[in-house]
C-alpha cells in the first residue's frame, strides 16, 4: 500500500475498486488534492454494517497509521441519486411516462411535468428513480435526453447510457494527449528497415500491432522461423499517475459499436501518435520470436524501438493474395514467410490441444445514413488465424519474460470449466444418442476432451448446439496477478501484451517489461478491469441484439427455422438458423396445458398432454413481436406448418413416453 506523507483530507469520498491477495477491500479516493495517482486505501467497515460492492462509493474518514499508510474508515455508504433507467419517454397532459428499454424491466414509470427535462414524445432518455412506493406507479426524473429513437445513433447511445460507459475525457487528460510529441530515435533500436505490415479488419480504427517474418537463419533450426511483433509503445505517452493514466484505468478498455468507438485513450493518441500508420515513425515495444519447424518457441527477445509500417492491409486482402486471387503490398516471399510461420504455430496449437470452438462473430453493415442494412456472420479466414497465433505467441513471451525477470505480471487467466455445467453437457450428449458423444463421469477435464466432442458432433444436426453448450461450460477469462494458466488456450502462462491502445491490462504488461510497475495494486486493478471488460462485452452484445431486432421488425409475421436454445419456467428461448437472432417463445403461447420445467434434462413437459419441448429441438417459429429499442424478439411455435420440400423434417413436440433423442 502507498505511504502518504503529505497532508490528507480528514473526510473524503472513496470508491471500492477491488481487493488485495488477502481479500482486504481496497478503495481509491474519488478526488485527491495531491499530485500523482490517488493511493489505494484499505477499507475498514467500523462495525456500521455498511459493506461496499465493487464500484460503490462511501463517505470515509482517512486515518494515518503509525507506518505512514492511511486507511479509509467508512462513515456511510453513499446511495446513488437513483436507480438509472434508460428508455422511451411518452408524453401526456401531465408530464408523461417512461418505458424502459431493458426488456427485463417490466415496469413503467410516471414522469411529472417538472421532471421531464423538456423531453419530446418518443425521445430516448436517461432517467433516475425518484420513488419506488410499495403501491402505485413508481416515479422517475429525466436527467439526460439521448435523442429521438429513430436517430441512426440511438442504439449505441442507449448502450452507452445503460452501462454507464464514460465518453468525455477530463480536460487534463486531453491536454496531456494534445501536448504529446512524435517519437525520436534516440535511445531506441531502429527497426525502420524491417518492412512491418498491419493486418486488421477493413473497419479498424486504430492499429496497435504490426508483424514481419523470415526463415530462421540459424543452421540448427532447419525449417524454423524468425518472427517480429511490434506493438505501439503506449507506455511512452501514458505515464503512471498521469491524468491520462487515471482515465485509462477508469475506463479499462475501449468499447466498440458498429457506428462508433468509445476509446480508452483520446484520439490524439489512439488514432494518431500510438497508431501504427503506414509511412509514419512510431514508438514501439517489439518482441523477436524464434520458433522451430513444429511451431515451438526456441527463444525470444524484447526491445524498445522505433518502427515504420510499410502497409496497412486487411484480412481479406492478405487472404486473397495468399490464394492467388490478387496481389497485395506484401512481396511474395514476405507473404510466404508469414504463412509459413502461421502453419508452424497452428501445428503447435493443435499439439497442445487448445480449445477449438466455432465462435460466431456478427458484423453490422450500416447504410449511408448509419442505419442497419444487414447483419453478416463474419467469415473466419486463415489471415485472421495468422494474426491470432502471432499475438498469442507474443503474449506468452511477455508472461515468460516477466516471470524470468521476477517482475509483477497482470496475467490473462482462464479457469477450468464449471463441473455443474459440464454435467449438463454430459446429460445432453448422453440423451442425444449419438455414439461416442457421451462424456465419462469423473474424467479429467482438458481442452482436447471438448475438442473430441466437437469433432464427433460435426456434421450432425446437433453440431451448433453442442458447440454452444461447450462454450457455456467455459469459465469467464479475467485479469489477475496470480497465475492459474489459461485453460482454453492450453497454456501455463499467458498475458495480454498486444493491444495497449484499447486495453489497460496490456499497458500494465508493457510497464512490467520496462520495470515501471509495482505489485501492490495489481489485484484490485485486475478486479476492476475484468469488470470493465465484462461491461463492454455486454454493452456491445446488447447493441447487436437491438440492431437485429430493428432489422427483423420488417419481418413480423414471417416464418423462420430455429433451434430451442434454452428452457425456462416462463418459456423457451430459440435461435434462428438464418441469422443467429435469439428470442423468446412465452409459455402462454404454447398449446394449453400446465408445463413443468425439467431443469436437468432441459425441457418443458406438459402435465396433461405429455408434450415435450426440449433443448436442441428444431422448430418452425413465427415472429410475433420485434422491439428494436428493447432488443426483444417474441415468437410462436407453428406446429401445423409442414417443412419445405427437401428440408430435414422438423422435430415435433412429443410425449414423454415416446421421446427418443437421436431417433428421428
Amino acid at each position: 500500500m502507498a505511504v502518504v506523507t503529505k497532508p490528507i483530507p480528514e473526510i473524503t469520498v472513496i470508491e471500492l475498486i477491488g481487493s488485495d491477495e488477502e481479500g482486504q477491500a481496497l478503495a481509491r479516493p474519488v478526488a485527491w488534492p495531491n499530485t500523482g495517482r490517488a493511493p489505494l486505501l484499505p477499507v475498514i467497515e467500523t462495525g456500521s454494517g455498511e459493506t461496499l460492492k465493487l464500484g460503490e462509493r462511501a463517505a470515509a474518514r482517512l486515518v494515518r497509521r503509525e507506518t505512514g499508510e492511511i486507511e479509509a474508515r467508512i462513515i456511510r455508504k453513499l446511495e446513488s441519486t437513483g436507480e438509472r433507467i434508460v428508455g422511451t419517454f411518452r408524453s401526456s397532459g401531465e408530464g408523461g411516462r417512461l418505458v424502459p428499454a431493458d426488456r427485463r424491466n417490466r415496469n413503467e414509470y410516471q414522469v411529472a411535468a417538472r421532471d421531464s427535462g423538456a423531453a419530446d414524445n418518443g425521445e430516448l432518455v436517461l432517467a433516475e428513480l425518484v420513488s419506488a412506493a410499495r403501491f402505485g406507479t413508481p416515479r422517475a426524473r429525466v436527467v439526460e435526453r439521448l435523442g429521438p429513437a429513430s436517430d441512426p445513433g440511438a442504439i449505441s447511445l442507449l448502450a452507452i447510457a445503460a452501462y454507464e460507459i464514460p465518453t468525455e475525457f477530463p480536460a487534463a487528460a486531453l491536454a496531456e494527449a494534445d501536448s504529446a510529441l512524435p517519437v525520436i530515435p534516440a535511445g531506441r533500436s531502429d527497426l525502420r528497415d524491417i518492412p512491418f505490415v498491419t493486418i486488421d479488419g477493413s473497419d479498424a480504427r486504430d492499429f496497435d500491432d504490426a508483424v514481419w517474418a523470415e526463415p530462421d537463419r540459424d543452421p540448427e533450426s532447419h525449417g524454423g522461423w524468425h518472427l517480429v511483433v511490434a506493438i505501439a509503445d503506449v507506455a511512452w505517452y501514458v505515464r503512471p499517475g498521469s491524468a491520462l493514466d487515471r482515465e485509462a484505468e477508469r475506463r479499462g478498455n475501449s468499447v466498440y459499436f458498429p457506428d462508433r468507438v468509445v476509446p480508452m485513450l483520446p484520439e490524439a493518441l489512439s488514432t494518431e501518435l500510438c497508431s501504427l500508420k503506414p509511412g509514419m515513425d512510431r514508438a514501439c515495444l517489439a518482441v523477436h520470436l524464434w520458433i522451430d519447424a513444429a511451431g515451438r518457441k526456441r527463444r525470444h527477445r524484447f526491445e524498445r524501438g522505433i518502427m515504420r509500417s510499410a502497409a496497412r492491409l486487411t484480412y481479406e486482402e492478405v487472404q486473397a493474395a495468399r490464394d492467388g486471387r490478387q496481389e497485395c503490398a506484401l512481396a511474395p516471399e514476405a507473404l510466404s514467410a508469414l504463412y509459413g510461420s502461421y502453419e508452424a504455430l497452428a501445428q503447435a496449437r493443435a499439439a497442445r490441444g487448445a480449445l477449438e470452438l466455432d465462435l460466431r462473430e456478427d458484423r453490422v453493415v450500416l447504410d449511408g445514413e448509419g442505419r442497419p442494412a444487414q447483419i453478416l456472420c463474419a467469415e473466419r479466414l486463415d489471415s485472421h488465424r495468422l494474426i491470432e497465433e502471432f499475438m498469442i505467441l507474443a503474449n506468452v513471451a511477455a508472461a515468460e519474460e516477466l516471470e524470468a525477470r521476477r517482475h509483477p505480471c497482470m496475467y490473462r487467466i482462464h479457469d477450468a470449466p464449471d463441473p455443474d455445467k459440464v454435467e449438463a453437457l454430459r446429460v445432453f450428449l448422453e440423451e442425444a444418442g449419438i455414439p461416442g458423444l457421451a462424456l465419462a463421469k469423473g474424467r479429467a477435464l482438458k481442452p482436447e476432451l471438448f475438442n473430441r466432442v466437437l469433432r464427433r458432433a460435426a456434421g450432425t444436426p446437433e453440431a451448433a448446439l453442442v458447440n454452444d453448450l461447450v462454450l457455456r461450460c467455459q469459465a469467464q477469462a479475467a485479469y489477475s496477478p496470480t497465475n492459474i494458466g489459461h485453460f482454453g488456450l492450453a497454456l501455463r502462462r499467458y498475458a495480454h501484451f498486444t493491444s495497449p491502445i484499447r486495453r489497460y491490462a496490456d499497458l500494465l504488461v508493457h510497464r512490467g517489461l520496462l520495470g515501471d510497475i509495482g505489485q501492490a495494486e495489481l489485484v484490485a486493478i485486475g478486479d476492476h478491469i475484468s469488470a470493465t471488460e465484462r461491461r463492454a462485452a455486454e454493452a456491445e452484445r446488447t447493441a447487436i441484439d437491438r440492431y437485429r431486432a430493428t432489422l427483423l421488425a420488417q419481418s413480423v409475421g414471417s416464418l423462420f427455422t430455429a433451434d430451442i436454445s434454452g428452457v425456462a419456467s416462463f418459456g423457451l428461448f430459440v435461435r434462428l438458423r438464418e441469422n443467429g437472432a435469439d428470442g423468446l417463445v412465452p409459455i402462454s403461447s404454447l398449446p394449453s396445458d400446465y408445463y413443468a420445467q425439467d431443469a436437468r434434462a432441459q425441457r418443458l413437459v406438459g402435465r396433461s398432454t405429455g408434450r415435450v419441448y426440449r433443448f436442441g429441438d428444431e422448430v418452425l417459429v413465427r415472429l410475433i413481436e420485434a422491439d428494436g429499442i428493447g432488443g426483444r424478439l417474441v415468437f410462436r411455435i407453428e406446429e401445423e406448418i409442414a417443412p419445405a420440400v427437401g428440408a430435414r423434417p422438423l422435430v415435433r413436440p412429443r410425449s414423454v413416453a415416446k421421446s427418443k433423442r437421436g431417433r428421428r
